[in-house]
Order: structure tokens, then sequence, then C-alpha cells
């Protein structure tokens, strides 16, 4: 498995640098200036200047390769100096990339966006899983039962019913009507003592049940489709025969090998939590990396979208190749030579 990896790696580092040049050379031809905002009474020498202060004066290869360094060099380069004390001096610090919209490092706006996004989406994408795989353990196992018929029936609503018009339901449910909840998420909120940290679980609750509601309903159905594929396979009556007990034949075989096929939805579904919430970020006004990448695009932020659709991008080969390793541990069978 360690050269099967090791190839794998090899092999996507080319993709990635593949990707990287079509996603910056598509957005760098898109219609967007950084002068495009100021004021008509700064004159056009001044503007000319800023422009050539951002980089934009310089060539499209070179543009490209100073963009694609903050990944490689600089950005390595200041972890290095956070873990190990040394200072490389300003080298890294010229090499970043600069926000359009905020003069700021790009990948400083990213990080600091991240732990919202990882709290509200990531913990949704985690509940999500948690109730689809029983749900469809139970509806496969359970099939046409009064179980399956409710579990099916829920699972079409929450995959078909968009993100945005479930987030205003509960907001004028449970915000509105009941006062229960709060409709905004606060992201200032900071959890020092039991009282916020209650305010910031109620705040949590809207935006991570209208996700994990969706990401449940998708994964439910492969699990149970997966399920009930195996249930009337040779080696499940096998089992049986043999005298093992029903749990042990459902929970240790059949859901093992059950697994394979959605282990490749759920691992590429994990780059979802951070592109795929942007508009439940916005219904909620979830400070996270969603809105930043629609704040990016309504002010033309270039380097900004760049990035971040890089990053996008580059988690689904990561969890593609996550998924391809999970394979060989679920399924003895699959070898990697």
């Amino acid at each position: 498995m360690l050269s099967f990896t090791i190839r794998r790696l090899l092999f996507a580092i080319p993709t990635l640098l593949v990707i990287s040049f079509i996603i910056f050379a598509l957005l760098d031809l898109s219609p967007g200036d950084p002068t495009s905002n100021l004021p008509l009474t700064i004159p056009a020498e001044v503007k000319e200047q800023i422009r050539i202060s951002l980089g934009l004066g310089q060539p499209f290869h070179i543009r490209y390769l100073k963009w694609l360094q903050q990944f490689f060099v600089s950005e390595p380069l200041n972890i290095f100096e956070q873990l190990t004390g040394l200072s490389i001096g300003d080298t890294a610090n010229r090499m970043r990339v600069i926000s359009w919209q905020t003069r700021s490092p790009v990948v400083d706006l990213i990080v600091q966006r991240l732990p919202q996004t990882l709290w509200v989406v990531g913990l949704s994408y985690v509940v999500g899983i948690l109730i689809a795989v029983p749900i469809g353990v139970i509806s496969a196992y359970r099939q046409y039962s009064w179980f399956d018929q409710i579990g099916t029936f829920v699972s079409m609503i929450g995959f078909s019913v968009p993100t945005f018009f479930t987030g205003l339901v509960m907001i004028v449910i449970f915000s509105v009507h009941l006062g229960w909840l709060p409709s905004i998420y606060d992201t200032n909120l900071r959890v020092t003592d039991l009282a916020s940290f209650w305010a910031q679980v109620k705040q949590m609750i809207m935006p991570v049940m209208v996700l994990a509601l969706y990401n449940a309903a998708q994964i439910s159905r492969f699990m149970r489709a997966s399920m009930l594929d195996n249930l009337s396979q040779d080696y499940v009556r096998t089992a049986r025969a043999k005298g093992l007990r029903e749990r042990t034949v459902v929970l240790i075989h059949v859901l093992r090998n059950s697994l394979i096929p959605v282990v490749t939805v759920i691992a590429l579904g994990i780059p979802n939590i951070f592109s795929g919430a942007i508009i439940t970020e916005q219904i909620f006004r979830v400070n996270g990396l969603g809105q930043l990448l629609i704040t990016g695009i309504q002010s033309a932020d270039l380097p900004l979208v760049q990035t971040l659709t890089f990053i996008f991008a580059a988690l689904i080969v990561i969890f593609n190749l996550v998924a391809d390793l999970l394979y060989g541990i679920l399924d003895p069978r699959i070898r990697y030579e």
C-alpha cells in the first residue's frame, strides 16, 4: 500500500499543477480590475501605479508562478518560522498573494474563516453520516416496512428540497414564531462560560441540521442500495448456514462490504464541507469560507477566488486518494500492487 500511495501522490502533483493552471488562466481572463471601484477623482496614472504594485503589469506566466508559489514556498516558510522560531526575514511575506479587496494575504483570510466552516459545516457532515448509516442499514434490512417507507419519504424530501428553502422554513418556525433559536450566526461569540456555550449550541442547531438533513438524505440512499445488493449475496447465506448470529452477519459481514461504495460518496463529499454550503452560510450569516468566496466573486477579487477554487479542487484530489486507501482496509481482497 505504501508504494501505491507514493505513486498516487506523485501522480497527484502534475494533476494539481494542470488544475491550478486552468483555474488561474480562466479567472485571469475574466473581467475584473482592482481599480474599477476606486473614486473617479483618482488620476489614471495613480490607478496604473496601483495595478503595477499588485503585480498586474507583469506577464501572465510570471503572475501565475508568483500565485502558485504561495502554496509551495511562502506559506511553508511561514509555517517553518512559526514552528522553529527562526526568522527568515521578509522573504516569505513578499511572496504572499494579496487580496485586492482587503489588501491582506489571501491565506490569512482563509485561515481566519476556516474555524467557522469546520465547526458548522463540518459538524453537519459528521451528524449527517451518523444519521444516514443506521437509517440505510435498517431500511435495507427491513425493506418495504413502515420504517423503510418513512425513511425513503424523508430522504426524498431532504435531497429534493434546496437548503435555502429548508433554512428559511426553520428560521420562520424556530426564530420568528417560536423564538427558540437565533436566526443569525454570531461569529464574534466566544465561549467562556456555560451561558456562552449554550448560546453557541443554540446558534449552531439550525445551520447544522439543515446541512445534516441534506447530506443524510443522499448518503442513506447509497447505504440502503448497497446493503440490499449485499444481503442477497452467497456469502450471506453461507454465514447464516454456519450458525452465525443475525446481528453478526449484518453488522460485520454485510455492513463492511456495503461501506465500500459508500466510502467514495462520503470521501468525495468532504470537500463540500468547504464549498457546498455557500448558500446555507449566506442564509444564516455564517462567516465561513463559503461567504468568503461569495464576497470575493462580488468584489471581483481574483486572487482570493483563484486560491479558494484551487483549494477546493485539491481537496477533491486528496480525498479521492483517501477513498482508494480505505477500500483496502474495508475489503481485504483488494491489494495494491
